[in-house]
Formats: C-alpha cells, sequence, structure tokens
C-alpha cells in the first residue's frame, strides 16, 4: 500500500511537471497607450511627381537647314530677346537685298512720275486760263487736263508700286525670321540639339523631333504629381500640401493646389491618375531647386487637433483593436473618425491611458491569448 501510494505521488508530480512545462507561453506584444494629439486626413500621390519650371519652351526653326550660328551652350542663362540659333540663309539675304533695292527704284520712279503730274496739272491750268481769254481752243484745254489726270493717275500707280515692293521686303524678312530663333524670355538654356554646320530639322505637333534648343525659367518653380483617380473628386485648389524631395531629405516644404486637370491620364493599363500642380507657399524655400527633380506631395483634407487618437496599424479588420488587460489580450469596437497611415482618431471605445496592442502581424496575437508587454531594448 505505502510503494502504491509513493507511485501515485510520483506520477502526479511527473504529471504536473508536464502540464507545467507544456502550457502555452504569454505571447510578448508591444503596446501603446490611447493619448491625444493632432489627426489628419491626406492624399498622397501614387507615382513620383517632378519640379517644374512656369515657364519652359521647346524651341524649333519652322523650316529646316544647316545651323550657321550657335550663340548658346547647354547651362548659359540667356536674355529676353537673344538671339540663340541660325541657320544658313545666304538666298534670303540676298532676296531681301533685292526687295530693297526695288524699293528704292519704285520710290525714284514715283517722284519722276508725280512731278511729271504736277507740272501736268500747272499746264491744264494755264490752258484753262488761256481758253477764257480766247486765245486756245476748248479742245486744247481739254487735251491739257486730259493729260494731267492720266499722269495724276501714273503717279499714284507709282506709289502702289512702291507699297507691293515694301510688301515683298516684308515677305523676304519674315522668311528670314523662319531660320532663327531668339529666347522668348530670360532663362537657362537646358539642352541644345544639333552642332554649328549640322543640318537641324522642324519639330511640327505629333511628329518625335527633339527641338532644337529647350529653355526654362527656374526663378519660378511648382511640383508636378499624379493622383489616384478615385482621389480626385476629394482635391481643389486652395488646399494645403506638404512636399517633400528625396534631394533634401528630412526637410517639408509648403504649398497649396494651384490646378487640378480637367481629366484623366492612362499612363499605364490599370494606372489611372489625375495631374494637380502645387505651388510652393514660400518662393524662396524652392530657390535652387533644380527642375526635374522628383517629389512628393501629401493634400491635407482636414485637420483635428487635440483628439483622442491611436496608431493606425493597431486597428483590425472591422473597426476593433485588442487590449492588453491583466495579461490578456481582449478585443474591443472603436468608432473612427479622421485618419491617415500614421494616426486614427477615435470618437468611441476607448479612453485616454489604455493600452492597445500594436504588434498585430505576430503569431498567437489573437483575443482570449495571454501575453505580456514586450519591454524595449536598453
Amino acid at each position: 500500500m505505502r510503494r502504491l501510494v509513493t507511485a501515485l505521488i510520483i506520477v502526479a508530480i511527473l504529471a504536473a511537471t508536464a502540464f507545467w512545462l507544456s502550457r502555452p507561453k504569454p505571447v510578448a506584444v508591444t503596446v501603446a497607450s490611447v493619448g491625444t494629439g493632432t489627426v489628419e486626413a491626406t492624399l498622397a500621390n501614387t507615382r513620383a511627381g517632378t519640379v517644374e519650371a512656369c515657364q519652359r519652351t521647346k524651341l524649333s526653326t519652322i523650316v529646316g537647314g544647316r545651323i550657321e550660328y550657335l550663340g548658346v551652350k547647354e547651362g548659359d542663362k540667356v536674355d529676353k530677346g537673344q538671339l540663340l540659333l541660325k541657320l544658313w540663309n545666304d538666298d534670303q539675304q540676298a532676296s531681301s537685298t533685292l526687295a530693297a533695292a526695288q524699293v528704292t527704284l519704285a520710290a525714284k520712279r514715283a517722284e519722276e512720275v508725280c512731278i511729271a503730274a504736277t507740272n501736268a496739272e500747272k499746264e491744264a491750268s494755264r490752258q484753262a486760263e488761256l481758253r477764257a481769254r480766247g486765245f486756245v481752243s476748248p479742245s486744247r484745254e481739254e487735251s491739257a487736263r486730259t493729260d494731267a489726270e492720266v499722269r495724276r493717275a501714273a503717279c499714284a500707280t507709282a506709289r502702289a508700286d512702291i507699297a507691293q515692293a515694301e510688301a515683298r521686303l516684308k515677305s523676304t524678312r519674315v522668311d528670314q525670321g523662319r531660320v532663327a530663333l531668339y529666347a522668348p524670355f530670360a532663362g537657362t538654356v537646358a539642352k541644345i540639339v544639333g552642332e554649328l554646320g549640322e543640318y537641324s530639322t522642324p519639330s511640327p505637333p505629333g511628329v518625335p523631333t527633339p527641338p532644337a534648343i529647350d529653355l526654362f525659367d527656374a526663378s519660378c518653380l511648382y511640383v508636378k504629381a499624379p493622383m489616384d483617380e478615385v482621389d480626385a473628386p476629394k482635391i481643389a485648389v486652395g488646399q494645403p500640401v506638404r512636399i517633400t524631395l528625396d534631394a533634401l531629405p528630412g526637410k517639408v516644404l509648403t504649398g497649396t493646389v494651384r490646378r487640378v486637370a480637367p481629366y484623366v491620364s492612362a499612363v499605364e493599363k490599370q494606372a489611372r491618375t489625375v495631374d494637380i500642380e502645387v505651388d510652393f507657399a514660400k518662393p524662396d524655400e524652392a530657390a535652387g531647386l533644380l527642375v526635374g527633380y522628383s517629389a512628393d506631395v501629401e493634400i491635407i483634407l482636414a485637420t483635428r487637433e487635440n483628439v483622442l487618437r491611436i496608431p493606425t496599424a493597431a486597428i483590425l479588420e472591422g473597426g476593433k483593436v485588442l487590449l492588453l488587460e491583466d495579461g490578456k489580450l481582449v478585443e474591443r469596437s472603436i468608432k473612427a473618425g479622421l485618419a491617415n497611415w500614421e494616426h486614427t482618431e477615435i470618437s468611441e471605445g476607448l479612453q485616454a491611458g489604455e493600452r492597445i496592442v500594436t504588434s498585430l502581424e505576430r503569431s498567437g496575437v489573437v483575443a482570449g491569448a495571454k501575453a505580456t508587454e514586450e519591454q524595449a531594448a536598453r
């Protein structure tokens, strides 16, 4: 009997030890206290935006030809109206010289004819006086008057010839403008296609021919960014924006939406976006940025301050959270308000100071499981 009791005691001890060793261990979780702060509803661009110049033009000559003059290099700053490039046009210059000579000749001929017309009119007046005195016949007076009228008409024709010659000269000068490029505004030369002596091809609309000169004005910059078409109805001109650039890590610039495109762009299949343009709120902060920098924008739709909030990553599907209470995970339903990737406003279901679980991705983190708070590494 004593041996039996001893055996039973040993079995019980072994069973208790096995149960103790095999019992479920509490899950280590990270927690965050429910607190108050600012929550914003925001929208972000789907792909990287770009820093653009307010004024940028890609210039090409209207006609093709050999480059005879190239007065700038890439990176040069130019003034408004400065000659940038000119094609060979000796034939046009010769035509212009000929037209100028024709203007001079027409003027001389008109002077000659009009002097003769003036003299003929004087002679007609004298013949009229002589006829009144009876010294000449009526036919003689009529002949003198007719001659004066013909010469006056010839004078008018000669002056019309001057106008025609001047129009021809103007036409040749217009043709010369087809082979020259002038800066439409003060700016910086970004790119030049072609070298001195090479043939430059015009770039008509719809034809993928690179322009001869790419010119931009870096004194005024803005950001152009694509937004998901689903978010387009929420975006309006004047909304505040935060701008970040890879070239300036850690720096946030402010801006405002100045334009929302009135159409949807389908750059890629299943990727339809609406382009927006954002002005820098403080242009001085944008000074020195390079045109073409990649930029990200975050549009602020609404802001609420001093509201109850929790990390957005702590919310389960269905609007629920897990709380750590007395070493156990407890599920609770909440009512959320404004939200972004970082924080979500809580209008019902939680109180300040309560501890919610944020490590939802860990195995075993479910309602009812025993858990312990993970201590931060020192």
